[in-house]
Parts: structure tokens; sequence; C-alpha cells
């Protein structure tokens, strides 16, 4: 019997990279973390048709199927998930790329890549508006790009280059990057009105007798995980951003610190309450961080400027 040698795969047209195949993958980055053509219409601002007819254009010159889209919904093939993670890394060595030609020429042009940790635009103490408002003035050509990250996430995005400043709460030091105070933050316990301390008078209570009470903790190397285990508080639920505690606490089934200027409206509300304020609170030093090495590009250097220049 003969066997049938399995089917080659055809080999893929790409050759030296051209603007259009950069084009093509920035339209396939849009597609993917849109989860579709028609969500990435908006954001190409192109007609569906012709993201379609990119698509195709691109999966033309790899050789690959990169995405499935039918009735089933839109998804990656693995062949597309492995494209997408070496577009990540390209586009962004050539972000990198032109910045540091920017930066031969003593300009400050291309996309600056920041990224905040949640809740901070409602604290009185953090004048990022401002920092913006100056950068704005000082680098009118940079395209800046906003984002908002969990710590963890924000200290690997500056290593790996695709994020080019942080602005996130002091937790712990790495060789490999630089720091900067900027700002404050109170941390407050708090219980929902579900719960049986909400009301209550909490004069007898200390850090001894809240342990037993449920609590729930970020999930990831924070300032809010170093006072939980320093504390033995009983971690019994996890969340990974503020909007998850918050969640948590109007559950009524767990303790939880929030930040009180994003606490005050839930306060207003009836819905939660800080308990013992004047015993239960830690305070986080905020700071903006940057990339040791390689030298972080001109605009960076330019925003942090601008950021210790609002919270002087």
């Amino acid at each position: 019997m003969q066997v049938k040698p399995p089917p080659t795969r055809e080999r893929a047209v790409l050759g030296q990279l051209s603007d259009m195949d950069l084009r093509l993958l920035q339209v396939f980055k849009s597609v993917a973390e849109c989860g579709g053509l028609s969500a990435a219409e908006l954001e190409l601002n192109i007609g569906t048709s012709t993201v379609s007819r990119h698509m195709k254009d691109l999966e033309t010159r790899l050789g690959l199927t990169l995405c499935r889209r039918g009735r089933a919904g839109f998804a990656l093939t693995p062949e597309g998930q492995r494209v997408y993670d070496e577009t990540l890394r390209l586009l962004s060595a050539v972000d990198a790329f032109r910045s540091s030609i920017d930066d031969i020429h003593r300009r400050m042009g291309g996309r600056l890549e920041v990224a905040v940790f949640d809740k901070t635009a409602s604290n009185p103490a953090a004048h990022i508006g401002e920092a913006i408002a100056l950068f704005s003035e000082k680098a009118p050509d940079v395209s800046l790009q906003m984002h908002v990250a969990a710590i963890p996430a924000i200290e690997r995005g500056l290593i790996d280059g695709s994020f080019h400043l942080g602005i996130i709460p002091a937790h712990r030091s790495s060789q490999s990057l630089v720091y900067a105070n900027l700002f404050t933050e109170t941390m407050l316990l708090y219980c929902g009105a579900r719960h049986p301390l909400f009301g209550q008078d909490h004069a007898g209570l200390d850090w001894d007798s809240l342990r037993a009470w449920q609590f729930a903790g970020l999930g990831y190397h924070s300032p809010n995980m170093e006072l939980s285990h320093g504390a033995r508080l009983p971690r019994k639920a996890t969340g990974f951003d503020q909007e998850s505690i918050a969640t948590l606490i109007l559950s009524g089934r767990y303790l939880g610190f929030l930040p009180d200027h994003y606490a005050e409206a839930f306060e207003r509300q009836g819905l939660m309450q800080a308990v013992q304020p004047a015993q239960f609170f830690y305070r986080c030093q905020f700071v903006s961080v940057l990339r040791r090495s390689p030298q972080p590009p001109r605009a960076a250097q330019a925003f942090a400027q601008c950021l210790l220049a609002a919270h002087s």
C-alpha cells in the first residue's frame, strides 16, 4: 500500500518587509485586539470590506490562515496567535527605531506609550492631566497613547519596551528601572452595605479581631499584598484591579482596601463604609517609572520631567 506524503504548506511569498507589509500588520493587530473585522472598522477608520481585503492580502503574503470568522464568531488560529505575538514585537521595534532616529535629530515625534495604575484620575493629589497639558505644548508632534494596567503588566511592559513610561504605586525596586516620586494615595478599609460590620460600632476592632472577617486583596505584589501579608489577613477572594476589589466589597461578603477618593462615591450612595479609618489605613507613594537601559526615548524623558513639574 502506497502511503501518501503529508500535504505541504504553501511557502509564504513574504520576502523583504515593505511599508505595505507594516500597514497590513497594523490592520491585523487591530483586528486581533478588537475581536473582529467589524469592530476594527471603527478603530482603523476604514470600511469592513477594506479591512477584509487587507487581511486576505496579509494571509496570502504569509501563506497562513490567521483567523476564523463566521457564525461561531471570530478567533485567531494557532498560527495567527504566533503571528500576532511577533507583530507586537516587530511594531514595537519599529517604533523604537523611529524614536531613536528622532533622538538623533533632536526632535520628538512618533508615539509615546504611557501606562497608569487604575483609579488614579479621581485622586486630588494626582496631577497627571496637568503633566499631559505641559507635554502636549512641549511635544505637539508626539502621539500620546494612554493605557491602564496592573502593576506587574506595567513593569513588564517597561522592560520589554511596549511601554515607555509607567505610573504605579511604589512597592519594590528593580535594577532595570528608574523611579521618581510623584504623589501619595490613602487606602482605607471598607465594608459593603450588606456586611455585618456596616453601620456598627467599630471602636473595639483591632488587627487581631479583624482576622475573623474574610478579606479581598490584590493578587500580585503590591502595597496591598504587602500589608495583607504583614497583618496576616485571610485573603478569601482575589481581585486584579481596584474595580474588582470594589465589586467584591459591594457583595457584602468581604472587607477590602480601596483608595479613599475612589470609594467616596460609593460612601455617598450608602453602599460602603470605611471601617475604623483612623486605624485601618495605609498610604501609597506613586512613582513614575522609566527603563534604565536602553535609554528611553526623548519623549519619555520629557514626559517624566513634565510629571515632576506638575507634582512639584
